[in-house]
């Protein structure tokens, strides 16, 4: 029980139904589609809709995404919609111009956004109600307009020099060329009737016809490669989950190109190592969990890919024999100045929300552009927000995670669920690019190691480890930053907070639902 003299927030308690997001009218979308019939995927798909439009910065329909879903009684499931690197994008193109790195403002780090596809086929498969009854709060509120938040305000400033480099976006996403302001209220014609036309036609309206042509022509003119084969052969696919058990629950993640087996790796090296401190505060906690964090994430570096395309070693990442020999390199007392090269296999930012509904079917859901702002292209006719997914491919030829025609690049994007005793206990997700995997690792075992409840597990002080420096943001105390720093590591304090996050907590012993919304974000989470 948190001290309520004190700033903070309490989790919020419901029967019938729970969400989650990081905007109060998504999370008000949510009730309100659970109360007129729709079931929790409905709901998500509805609030993440209207998070396209009042989070602009975040999420939309020229974004990817991504799904966990958990019914008592099912096996669960999860959807991969990322969208699909050209046809013509080729190693040997890029190569033959001298292009070695992918820059994010380019319309080379333009995927096809995978988000409608994915929207579409969970509707499809898992929906009740009609995908554009589940579109219309997000039409209505990007026509009749909506007050810009106060952290979408923070992030809408600071994104002024890259909305400012393409005229789609200076058109529809600044005010003569400035942010808006808090409690200003925005519109998004533009958007507004490009949701109009999925909403009467369909994914194909997005994929195929005249937005398709709007998209390919704004791509290609900034020096794309697309085409509009590539965006109608967009598809989602169907996944199998991956999971590890921590602490008597089984925390499900999705599998490669995702990086949900970062959290997995950590997750099995701390159930190995035992007790990190009784503190969670402590400087041993964060000491072990940034270098925990520096060996898995080199994992992923090595060896996630696209799947279909690479060979992923996933036993190999997993098994106890490697999880051992990573743990063996993590110090206690300091910090190890150079890992060991990765282990081979022998032979061989975002939003997120969540909602459960009163049947107990359980979302995990996130949706992104990956960077603010994406790559900052917007079409100047649909109002279409590009993201910036394709940096996520290397250009280092041989590597499983090269470029290559129709691949998918290692996303960042893990939605994840966790289980007890073979039932949905707890969907839950941390926003914040490649910090994700870490900060569902915070979740885990703030409630398991440490007794949190869901609000003051999401509400804990973060910190994470970028390019040899731990960010430490303001509520890790001095004394836990000095205390690092004696250990070996640069330490710094971050600007902004890492990320957000949300989570829904199944309380079936009381029967009730538990809402959690991280304080990070403007959003809320709301029950009835």
């Amino acid at each position: 029980m948190r001290n309520f003299q004190l700033p903070g927030r309490s989790p919020v308690y419901a029967r019938n139904g729970m969400c989650a997001t990081s905007h109060p009218l998504a999370s008000l979308t949510a009730i309100e589609t659970l109360k007129r019939g729709g079931n929790a995927v409905d709901a998500a798909i509805a609030a993440v809709a209207v998070l396209g439009v009042v989070e602009p910065h975040m999420t939309g329909i020229g974004g990817d995404c991504f799904a966990l879903i958990a019914r008592p009684g099912e096996k669960p499931v999860a959807l991969s919609a990322a969208g699909r690197a050209p046809g013509a994008a080729t190693q040997e193109w890029y190569a033959g111009r001298g292009i070695s790195v992918i820059s994010p403002t380019t319309a080379h780090a333009v995927t096809v956004p995978g988000a409608v596809d994915g929207w579409a086929t969970l509707n499809k498969s898992h929906g009740r109600l009609p995908l554009g009854d589940l579109l219309g709060p997000a039409i209505e509120i990007a026509e009749a307009g909506w007050a810009v938040a106060p952290r979408v305000a923070t992030d809408w400033a600071n994104g002024v020099p890259k909305l400012s480099l393409h005229a789609g976006a200076r058109k529809h996403l600044l005010i003569d060329g400035r942010a808006p302001l808090v409690g200003e209220v925005m519109r998004s014609p533009a958007l507004a009737r490009t949701l109009r036309a999925i909403a009467r036609d369909d994914r194909d309206a997005f994929y195929t016809g005249e937005i398709a042509e709007d998209m390919v022509a704004t791509l290609r003119e900034a020096g794309g490669l697309h085409t509009l084969a590539d965006f109608a052969a967009q598809r989602s696919n169907w996944v199998e989950p991956i999971s590890t058990r921590y602490g008597g629950l089984d925390i499900l993640e999705l599998p490669p190109s995702n990086q949900g087996i970062v959290a997995l790796i950590v997750l099995k090296m701390l159930e190995r190592l035992g007790s990190i401190g009784t503190d969670p505060l402590g400087v041993e906690r964060f000491h072990v969990l940034m270098e925990a964090a520096r060996l898995a994430y080199a994992m992923r570096d090595q060896f996630v890919a696209d799947p279909d395309l690479s060979d992923v070693p996933v036993a190999h990442m997993l098994a106890d024999d490697t999880i051992a020999k990573l743990a063996r390199q993590i110090d206690r007392k300091r910090r190890t100045p150079d890992l060991a090269p990765v282990m081979k296999p022998g032979g061989t930012d975002t939003v997120y929300l969540t909602v459960v509904d009163r049947d107990g079917l359980a979302v995990s859901f996130i949706n992104s552009l990956f960077a603010q702002w994406g790559c900052g292209i917007v079409t100047e006719t649909t109002g279409i927000n590009f993201h910036c997914r394709g940096v996520g491919f290397t250009l280092e030829a041989g590597h499983p995670n090269a470029i290559a025609p129709g691949k998918r690049p290692l996303h960042t994007l893990v939605p994840a669920m966790a289980m007890k005793d073979g039932l949905p206990h707890m969907p839950f997700g941390v926003m914040g690019a490649a910090f994700q995997p870490l900060g569902h690792v915070f979740v885990v075992t703030n409630m398991v190691d440490y007794g949190m409840d869901p609000q003051q597990a999401l509400d804990f002080p973060r910190a994470f480890v970028e390019a040899g420096v731990v960010g430490v943001e303001d509520g890790v105390p001095v004394a836990v930053r000095a205390g690092l720093t004696e250990l070996g590591h640069k330490v710094e304090r971050r600007s902004e907070p890492w990320g957000g996050g949300q989570s829904v907590l199944i309380d079936r012993e009381n029967g009730v639902l538990i809402g959690a919304s991280d304080h990070r974000k403007d959003g809320c989470a709301l029950g009835y």
